[in-house]
Parts: C-alpha cells; sequence; structure tokens
C-alpha cells in the first residue's frame, strides 16, 4: 500500500498539476488554483522538516481520533477549517502557477532525500502529532488527493 502512493507522489501528482488552468476554480472552497499549489508546497516543507510548527492538537483524545482519521482510508471533507490556516487564501507568493507548481515539486521531492538520508525520522504535524516516513506518505497522498479532487483532477 505505501508503495503506491510513493509512487503516486512521485510520479502523478506533478503531473496532475500541470493540467490546471491558472483561471480555475475549485469545487470548494477559496483558494484558486495557483494558491492551491502554493498550499501543497507548504506541506511539502512540513513533511520535509523546512517548516515547523508546535502540536496544536494537544488533547490526547482528540490527537488519537485525529491520528486514526489521518491514517484511515476516509476522505478529508470539503472546505475542512485547520487553526493553521488563515480564514482566506494567502496572496500568490510566485509569479505563476508554473513557478508555483516548480517550487511544489522540489519540495515534494524533498520529502524523500529527507527520509532516504535518516529513515527513522519523525516530524511534527501540528494536528496529528509527530509523524515517520510512512504516515507522513499515507498524509500527503490523502491531503494532495483531496485537493486534486477539489480542482477535478482525480475522482
Amino acid at each position: 500500500m505505501i508503495e503506491t502512493k510513493v509512487a503516486f507522489l512521485k510520479h502523478q501528482c506533478i503531473p496532475l498539476l500541470q493540467q490546471l488552468n491558472p483561471a480555475q476554480k475549485g469545487k470548494w472552497g477559496k483558494m484558486d488554483s495557483q494558491q492551491m499549489v502554493e498550499h501543497l508546497r507548504d506541506i511539502f516543507k512540513l513533511a520535509n522538516g523546512k517548516i515547523v510548527l508546535p502540536l496544536l492538537n494537544t488533547d490526547p483524545d482528540k490527537l488519537a481520533k485525529a491520528r486514526a482519521f489521518m491514517m484511515s482510508e476516509g476522505l478529508f471533507q470539503e472546505n475542512t477549517r485547520v487553526p493553521v490556516m488563515p480564514e482566506e487564501p494567502r496572496p500568490h507568493k510566485y509569479s505563476g502557477l508554473q513557478e508555483a507548481i516548480t517550487k511544489a515539486e522540489e519540495e515534494l521531492n524533498e520529502v524523500f532525500t529527507v527520509y532516504a538520508a535518516e529513515p527513522s525520522k519523525v516530524l511534527m504535524h501540528p494536528m496529528f502529532g509527530e509523524l515517520n516516513y510512512e504516515e507522513q506518505i499515507h498524509y500527503l497522498d490523502k491531503h494532495v488527493k483531496h485537493h486534486l479532487r477539489q480542482f477535478n483532477l482525480v475522482d
């Protein structure tokens, strides 16, 4: 199972993002296509250790439930709100969608580089706690596919 998710992230994620139209609107939410890609770049940076956030979900019961959901095959709900995200989408960081995709790809590749160098590494996720490689892959696969569904790139 993990191999399928790794293959998707390494070989299908970026080509699917390349199909986005800069003017494309999502089926839900406020982000445009470039904001969504820049958001994915940030989650990749969280997963490779370049963004460090504290654990915000500190209630042990809520954390256990959140982790159980994260590791399940259940889908994120549309318009899921998390405390680390602003109410309104952030302004574009890059000059265009293609540059944003390139930057996202660099950070996604870095996830695999970091864990190849240190396979036992664990990194903090603000909602799910410390994640090891397999947990990061499961989370990234789930989160990326959530946004690909948002923009009609996967079913």
